[in-house]
């Protein structure tokens, strides 16, 4: 009966601390992480979003880089987080392909707690100008002509990239092959100077090369054109069905304080629907999102369920 008695006792301390943080929540800084190298677009997105957020809650948002392992660090580091909404992490759908490429030590759909979803985006199909193709038909034609003598680029092994055009393969039906490189940047000289032919890219690093001509835009990977190229058909126009979101989102640990993440959703949507975020957002061809926490698990989860099955398709062994 004492030992019943004592369980109960630590069952309820453990609630009421629970609670008494999350009344008083935030009572000291806050640690958001980004899991890539800085300068990118999610560490971009966090910082921005951090400047308001920490005015509005009265305690600094510290950006934390904690790059690695295709993001599966950072997002390891939250995982294993207190619940306490102390530790939260921003992520793109980089986490869904690494969730489903590589073995992790976690569950990427259960283990977390889904706060917002930032913004969705495509990517674009580019090729270098002296590739005889204007188009994504004339691509696959091309393709299908000479099997396994075209390139594609792509940030790394189990990238969204890598992962995107592993299914353009599938769908298209074509014999490409796959050169990694060590990130977009390098990725997106290897198609300028002429490496490989082809790469699947975030739209703001393509749009100088573009207007110099030194790529061509074949496709937007998303379900309808961008108006940042409204010139530039959707893969699906030539491809039915397929289809590649590129999105940012936060998430923290799993069994975090129902208030803390609303005070969370409502404070990065407040953001999100400020007029001059709002264009700074549609000028990088980015779609705002800001809805319940639900909308970002209902992206992440037919994302890794996606990713895995052309991981298993397309015969490429995983990681880890």
């Amino acid at each position: 009966m004492k030992t019943i008695l004592l369980l109960v006792g630590a069952a309820l301390v453990s609630v009421v601390t629970s609670s008494v943080w999350a009344q008083k929540y935030p009572f000291k800084p806050i640690r958001l992480i980004v899991p890539f190298a800085p300068g990118g677009g999610t560490d971009i997105l966090s910082r921005v979003i951090a400047v308001p957020v920490s005015e509005s809650l009265g305690q600094p948002v510290v950006v934390d880089s904690r790059p690695g392992a295709g993001g599966a660090v950072g997002a390891e580091i939250t995982v294993r987080a207190e619940p306490d909404g102390y530790t939260l992490i921003m992520v793109s759908s980089s986490y869904a392909a690494t969730g489903a490429y590589r073995k992790l030590s976690y569950d990427p759909v259960k283990d977390i707690q889904p706060i917002i979803l930032i913004g969705t985006t495509g990517l674009v199909f580019v090729v270098h100008p002296s590739v005889p193709a204007k188009n994504v038909k004339e691509f696959i034609d091309l393709a299908k002509a000479s099997p396994g003598k075209l390139n594609y680029g792509s940030v790394g092994i189990g990238s969204v990239t890598h992962l995107s055009l592993e299914l353009f393969k599938l769908n298209a039906k074509v014999n490409l092959v796959h050169v990694p490189y060590k990130g977009g940047g390098p990725a997106l000289a290897a198609v300028v100077a002429g490496e490989v032919e082809l790469t699947s890219i975030s739209m703001v690093p393509t749009f100088p090369h573009l207007r110099a001509g030194r790529l061509r835009a074949l496709a937007i990977t998303g379900a309808k054109r961008s108006p940042l190229l409204p010139d530039v058909p959707s893969v699906s126009e030539t491809v039915p069905g397929y289809q590649v979101v590129h999105w940012y989102g936060m998430w923290g640990p799993k069994g975090m304080p129902k208030n803390i993440v609303a005070r969370w959703n409502k404070e990065v949507a407040k953001v999100l629907l400020a007029k001059e975020m709002k264009n700074r957002m549609k000028a990088e061809g980015l779609e705002a999102g800001g809805g319940p926490p639900e909308q970002l698990l209902n992206i992440i989860r037919p994302d890794v369920e996606k990713w895995r099955r052309v991981i298993k398709e397309a015969k490429i062994e995983r990681e880890g």
